[in-house]
């Protein structure tokens, strides 16, 4: 080979990988992110039928293609995204984002904002108005965050966004199916176990099964097998199926939005919920190799909940807790489409009936608390070593969150509540309500900083753990974390709390050891 030739052949760039729409590991997150996003919806159903008692014609003929359309737009959105951040960085283990209906949301505005309407007015469309109001105001404000949101993310310490993170995927993703499945043991562990083997070793199924079908099948045929499920039920959901294609309700929407004012104090909170969250997600999304852009994230979540609004649904969606679980399970750029226009096509077709009495729940939710698993074993690994107790306080508080959900139910159940129990006999039981219900108010913004605060404490940064004490002082002052709702001196007690431990940081950074800590090792 000559001089030249060898030099021509050094200087020609490399071929750019071909990047691929579907891989065999988008089988397997396909069927996991699919039959996620199914059980939310089919649990979103149930909440407009039967505790706001909206007319099962309205949820199957407009509510869910509303939504369908938004998780098409949505899912086609994260897939061409994921597309260019391949192309952009000539990779072929990119993970898109996954999306669908925000859990949190769904139990918020059908029991925080559509219930009480509904119970005020006798009007179920009068409560289903205001829900589509305060899912418009929900997109308006991410949107706004989107221009925001990237700053943020700058200055606040991985430990607290993933650690906040952790605290949601282990109460909010896991408890729940954890629970559903030891109701059911008999179906939903041997469900677990072909889910763990299958995602935590490279030990594979005859003929490469996707774990997600091989499971559903075991799962969905024992439950049949065993005289769970009920024949008669799906002759009778096949008889209600009705196709319904989304019509845009604008006039709906503006109805609602002239009452909005009551709304706000749920709406504000819950929009930077929205984009804290869609923070934490990026940022676990970028921990496991794969670093989106925030703004493009969180105007298209903010967007397709705009969009959902006016056409009719009062769910707005999100991008999932959980990129690195589908990464994890050889999940790539399609399954996040393939899972959008599935569950869109169901959606318009009306078969959440007909599905809801095929699959037995405690052969889908396993996929759900393996995800909890994964985001929370990823707040520890993808931090440094002495961060770990950062991770564990920005957990505190929504463990505190979902504790006092559990009491507040159970009294509930019982007809009685905290209030007419009362805190002396609570605390006399071993029940300190009053405090985990302050410690778990607005509870991702909280864990965003306390985790930020004791990161900077591990690292003596004393004053920017001052400053973070400090924002956290207003924030507990205008409700936004700490309190019941917005409003001015919503917590006082507590605003002062922060600052005297802002001006105690302040104290320590003139210590002559106060030295920050540098090349932290893992």
């Amino acid at each position: 080979m000559s001089v030249d030739t060898a030099k021509k052949i050094e200087d020609t760039p490399p071929a750019k990988p071909v990047i691929p729409w579907w891989t065999r590991g988008d089988t397997n997150a396909f069927f996991g992110l699919g039959f996620n996003i199914l059980v939310n919806v089919l649990t979103l159903t149930v909440l407009m039928t039967v505790v706001v008692n909206v007319p099962g014609d309205d949820v199957f003929g407009t509510i869910l293609p509303a939504l369908g359309i938004a998780l098409v737009l949505g899912n086609l959105y994260y897939t061409m995204l994921a597309r260019r951040l391949a192309k952009r960085e000539n990779r072929t283990d990119v993970t898109a984002l996954p999306y669908g209906p925000s859990v949190p949301h769904m139990f918020i505005v059908v029991f925080v904002v559509m219930l009480p309407v509904a119970i005020a007015t006798g009007d179920p469309i009068a409560a289903w108005q205001a829900g589509l109001a305060w899912a418009f105001m929900i997109g308006i404000i991410v949107m706004i965050g989107a221009f925001v949101g990237p700053y943020i993310r700058k200055l606040t310490p991985r430990a607290a966004m993933l650690g906040t993170l952790a605290g949601i995927s282990i109460t909010f993703i896991s408890m729940r199916p954890a629970a559903q499945m030891w109701e059911v043991a008999w179906i939903g562990l041997p469900v677990l176990a072909i889910i763990l083997i299958g995602f935590f070793t490279n030990v594979r199924l005859p003929g490469n099964i996707p774990v997600g079908l091989a499971a559903l099948l075991v799962g969905t045929a024992i439950g049949w097998i065993g005289g769970y499920m009920s024949a008669p039920d799906v002759s009778s959901a096949i008889s209600d199926i009705a196709i319904g294609l989304p019509d845009l309700r604008v006039d709906m929407l503006f109805d609602g939005l002239k009452d909005l004012a009551p709304l706000l104090g749920t709406a504000i909170p819950l929009g930077i919920y929205n984009f804290t969250e869609a923070m934490s997600n990026v940022e676990s999304a970028a921990a496991a190799g794969d670093d989106y852009n925030l703004r493009s994230v969180l105007l298209a979540d903010g967007a397709g909940a705009v969009i959902g609004s006016a056409f009719g649904s009062p769910f707005p969606p999100a991008v999932y807790i959980g990129h690195p679980g589908w990464k994890d399970a050889g999940g790539r750029i399609g399954y996040s489409l393939a899972s959008g226009a599935v569950i869109g096509l169901f959606c318009f077709l009306g078969l959440f009936g007909v599905l809801a009495t095929i699959l037995p729940i405690p052969a889908i939710v396993p996929i759900l608390l393996y995800i909890g698993l994964l985001i929370g074993a990823q707040a520890f690994q993808a931090v440094p070593k002495i961060h770990a107790v950062a991770v564990v306080a920005a957990l505190l508080p929504n463990l505190a969150q979902w504790a006092t959900g559990l009491i507040d139910n159970a009294l509930a159940a019982a007809g009685t509540s905290a209030e007419q129990v009362g805190s002396a006999a609570l605390n006399q039981n071993g029940v300190v309500y009053d405090g985990l219900k302050t410690l778990g108010e607005g509870a991702v913004l909280t864990g965003l900083v306390l985790g930020t605060i004791v990161t900077f404490i591990i690292d003596k940064k004393f004053l920017f753990a001052a400053i973070a004490a400090a924002v956290g002082a207003v924030l507990t002052f205008i409700g936004l974390i700490h309190g019941e709702s917005v409003a001015w001196a919503a917590n006082p007690e507590v605003a002062l709390g922060y600052l005297m431990f802002a001006i105690i940081c302040v104290g320590y950074s003139f210590l002559p050891t106060a030295k920050p800590v540098a090349n932290l090792a893992e």
